[in-house]
């Protein structure tokens, strides 16, 4: 239960601190709102992915129907909107590597697709929704890079002929069974959750956090979600502003 509301950001860091120093397997689940202090922008908010103007609506371009009947249009959105090729770890990703360094943080979870985490160091990391970095031909398998899919016209074609997909997530589309069991796993092994970035309305995904059986659960996040009152720790300040502030002391300093 979130006994934080009242608490000072001075307060609520400090027993953020004293969570993470406390804690030997920490599991970080992030969102979208991770990787805006990056540029990349999230989809919900006001000036958000989901609230630009197309001839579709982004969930309807992002499908695998669109994607399977409509390749062209996916492929020019795709390009325009969802690769951030440039953008650069912020103080989120650099401070979660930092701890996994430190011993203390078992994995992060992400529903991202930016590879912002693994750039920053991190080595355990669950891309649920798959990753623009990867990208494989539908007939032979052959694997490309994004520079591939963005350098591209119309249709990205492999030399065999066939379609490029990226490894990404669309609508319609179910998780990788192995990436959700091994996510399910590490939340269930977690003794402190960190939660960031996310409304925790897009499920399967969200729904994550209900395997998570340990002490300590903390919010971060713009807006109130509806897990609020079910954290111990509660933040809506920007993700990378309070991760910042915490110190990654090794588990030998504990």
């Amino acid at each position: 239960m979130d006994t934080s509301a009242n608490l000072t950001l001075e307060k609520r860091l400090a027993a953020l601190q004293e969570f993470i120093d406390s804690s030997r397997r920490i599991v970080f689940f992030g969102g979208a709102g991770v990787s805006t202090e990056s540029g990349i922008p999230d989809f919900r908010s006001t000036d958000g992915l989901y609230h630009q103007k197309y001839p579709w609506p982004p969930e309807e371009i992002l499908s695998r129907t669109f994607f399977d009947t409509n390749p062209e249009e996916f492929f020019r959105f795709y390009r325009e909107k969802m690769l951030p090729l440039e953008a650069e770890p912020n103080a989120a990703h650099k401070k979660l590597s930092e701890l996994e360094a430190a011993g203390r943080l078992l994995s992060v979870v992400t529903q991202n697709i930016d590879n912002l985490h693994q750039k920053a160091g991190s080595k355990r990391v669950w891309e649920l929704h798959g990753s623009v970095w990867r990208n494989h031909c539908r007939d032979c398998g052959k694997f490309y890079d994004p520079y591939v899919i963005k350098a591209s016209a119309g249709v990205p074609r492999c030399t065999c002929g066939g379609v490029i997909k990226p490894d990404v997530v669309l609508y319609e589309e179910g998780l990788d069974d192995d990436t959700l069991s091994g996510a399910i796993h590490d939340i269930r092994s977690a003794d402190c959750l960190i939660v960031a970035g996310t409304s925790l309305t897009v499920y399967p995904a969200a729904g994550l956090i209900r395997y998570f059986r340990g002490q300590h659960l903390v919010l971060i996040n713009r807006d109130a979600t509806h897990m609020d009152a079910e954290a111990d720790l509660v933040f809506h300040e920007k993700v990378g502003e309070v991760l910042r502030a915490i110190k990654a002391h090794p588990l030998t300093e504990a």
